[in-house]
Order: C-alpha cells, then sequence, then structure tokens
C-alpha cells in the first residue's frame, strides 16, 4: 500500500443464528450507523422464533442488514431491506452477493417516502431508525393506516433508553427490555381489538 493512501473506515459483525451462523457482514462507518449489538439480536430472534418460519420481514433503516440477513438465515422465505444512504446500499448488496441471499430485497429509499408507496403485506416489522431523527413516529402510522401489516403482525421497535415508543390503539406491547443506551421492544397488532 502507497504511503498516505486510505482504505475506507468499516464496520463487520457476525450472523449469530440459523443456516449462515457466524458469517460475517461488512458495512461501512457511516455515520448514524450503529447496528445492534448481538446479545440484543439474541433476544429478538428468540422472541420472534416461532414466527419467523416462512415469513415475509420488512426491514427499515437497515444499516448493517444484521436484522434482514439474520432473519432470512432463522428461515424467513423473503425479506425486503429499506436503506437511504447509497454507500450503505451498496454494502447490503455485497452481503447479499456473498451470502448469495436472492431471497433479499434491497431498495435504496428513504424509509418514510417507501411507506407512503404502494403497500405490500409484511409478518414481521424492524424499526430501527436513529435515535434524533424522529422518524419512529411516522413510520408506525404509516404501516398503521397504509395496509403494510398482517394482522397478527409482529413490530420490533428500537429507541433510545428510558423513551416509551408510542403505539397505535390496535397494537400491543408484548415484551421490553434494555441493555446499555439501547431500548427495545416488541409489538404485536392485537386480532381481538378492532381499529376504528
Amino acid at each position: 500500500m502507497k504511503r498516505g493512501a486510505r482504505h475506507a473506515p468499516r464496520g463487520e459483525l457476525r450472523i449469530i443464528g440459523g443456516a449462515w451462523r457466524s458469517r460475517r457482514l461488512v458495512f461501512p462507518a457511516s455515520e448514524g450507523l450503529r447496528p445492534t449489538p448481538d446479545r440484543v439480536r439474541e433476544t429478538v430472534f428468540n422472541w420472534l422464533a416461532p414466527h419467523l418460519p416462512g415469513s415475509s420481514c420488512l426491514d427499515l433503516f437497515a444499516g448493517s442488514g444484521a436484522f434482514g440477513f439474520e432473519a432470512l438465515s432463522r428461515g424467513a422465505a423473503r425479506v425486503v431491506l429499506v436503506e437511504k444512504r447509497l454507500e450503505v446500499v451498496e454494502a447490503l448488496r455485497h452481503n447479499r452477493g456473498q451470502l448469495k441471499a436472492d431471497q433479499a430485497d434491497i431498495v435504496h429509499a428513504d424509509a418514510v417516502e417507501y411507506l407512503r408507496g404502494p403497500a405490500a403485506v409484511f409478518d414481521i416489522v424492524f424499526i430501527d431508525p436513529p435515535y434524533d431523527s424522529g422518524l419512529l413516529g411516522p413510520c408506525i402510522e404509516l404501516l398503521d393506516t397504509r395496509g403494510w401489516l398482517k394482522p397478527d403482525a409482529s413490530i420490533y421497535l428500537e429507541v433510545p433508553r428510558g423513551v416509551e415508543p408510542t403505539l397505535p390503539e390496535a397494537w400491543q406491547l408484548l415484551r421490553s427490555k434494555t441493555a446499555g443506551q439501547v431500548g427495545y421492544h416488541l409489538a404485536r397488532r392485537n386480532l381481538n381489538q378492532e381499529t376504528p
């Protein structure tokens, strides 16, 4: 390497379960990109285990792709990963190629604009926006009102510790935990409750 030449900084994480267990994902060190810690992901996927096989998943603010690729590794049938930053999208495409993950659709788009477009229904949605973005509420509203969710869909929400997400009336908060500065929650649409 020539003196003074630089490589762009990058991060790396591993898939922690399923068919691709221990396979590594690489991603650029992009501002605001903070992959969810392994122990949090392990807990979340334990929560979701009964619902993953054959499921259709939406990974908003996909970032490193940790949730989307982990879901596929553990038996999801299809995942759509939505990411706004081009350099991060390129890394997601690289990881998809390395894993031969043909069931992963990678969409280069703003998450809110994506949710304002034509809806497809999903069993599981991961929402992990930048903490200071103010985008969690708009995403929840669009998911709930525009036909993105199956009646009993599971929704994962990640927020700063101490912040309680505001949920629509038809959603039930099932689980909540914290790890360091991260608060993470699992909600489900309540089949027994009618929406107004």
